[in-house]
């Protein structure tokens, strides 16, 4: 039988699930981060198939989402976008030490997966982390710089007016490319690496992700198997089905 169990870290709700009769074991960990205006509850269908599997599973609840919701929504929310990623990011290692210190996961089987605003947060983890074994990105971009101003473009196409100095935004570019993988993508170091995305994806744009893909075979080419892109050429912004299994099975194979 799977438990679930709702815990907080210092501020951070998530949900805790795995087997029951393993509930105390030294497991490997998967740390499960949700996309942007979703909750950490809408992902339990992946817990569930990942504790069956013999994982421990957290989802933790991010910033201004859920529970730690501040009454913001929208076009307000959206100017935090890069807070949330950020402090997401952060709060991954409060949790993994959480955990680590009740000895219940194995530190040397960590995995990092997302969806959407999550993946990308799984991709700059990857930059700061070398603890983190193997990871997937649902929808992702590692392009943290571009990106961001590809949404800010976004945003004043569309009238809104945009609350930044000119040296504001230039000191967020500053602290995102810390994180960006596509500027420092030896960070990666051999470590297995999935990548799902939809073609016709309106959200995040599949282009940019499946070049920074393309760019990094190299880096792979003694295991070539511990990198692989799934694109889906029906799909928008929602993982399919066989996504979701393909994730399951990847930390099944390096995890």
């Amino acid at each position: 039988m799977i438990g679930v169990e709702k815990i907080k870290i210092a501020d951070v709700p998530l949900l805790h699930i795995a087997q029951q009769d393993q509930w105390n074991d030294e497991l490997p960990f998967v740390i499960f981060n949700h996309g942007f205006t979703s909750r950490m509850e809408f992902n339990l269908h992946y817990a569930y198939l990942l504790a069956e599997k013999g994982f421990r599973v957290v989802l933790p609840g991010a910033l201004y989402h859920g529970e730690r919701n501040a009454g913001q929504d929208g076009y307000k929310l959206s100017l935090h976008f890069w807070d949330i990623v950020l402090q997401t990011i952060e709060e991954l290692e409060i949790i993994k030490e959480s955990f680590e210190d009740k000895n219940i996961i194995d530190p040397k089987r960590i995995g990092v997966v997302g969806t959407s605003m999550g993946g990308i947060v799984t991709l700059g983890a990857l930059v700061k982390y070398p603890w983190i074994k193997a990871a997937v990105s649902l929808m992702g971009n590692p392009h943290y710089e571009k990106f961001s101003g590809m949404q800010i473009d976004e945003l004043k196409k569309k009238g809104y007016e945009i609350p930044l100095s000119e040296r504001e935004l230039s000191q967020l570019r500053d602290r995102l490319r810390d994180y960006d993988l596509s500027l420092q993508p030896e960070k990666l170091n051999g470590r297995p690496l999935l990548f799902w995305h939809g073609e016709k994806d309106p959200v995040v744009p599949f282009k940019p992700t499946y070049h920074f893909y393309e760019t990094i075979i190299p880096l792979y080419q003694e295991n070539p198997e511990k990198l692989k892109f799934i694109r889906d050429s029906h799909a928008g912004h929602k993982v399919s089905a066989a996504g979701v299994l393909e994730t399951v099975k990847w930390f099944e194979t390096y995890l």
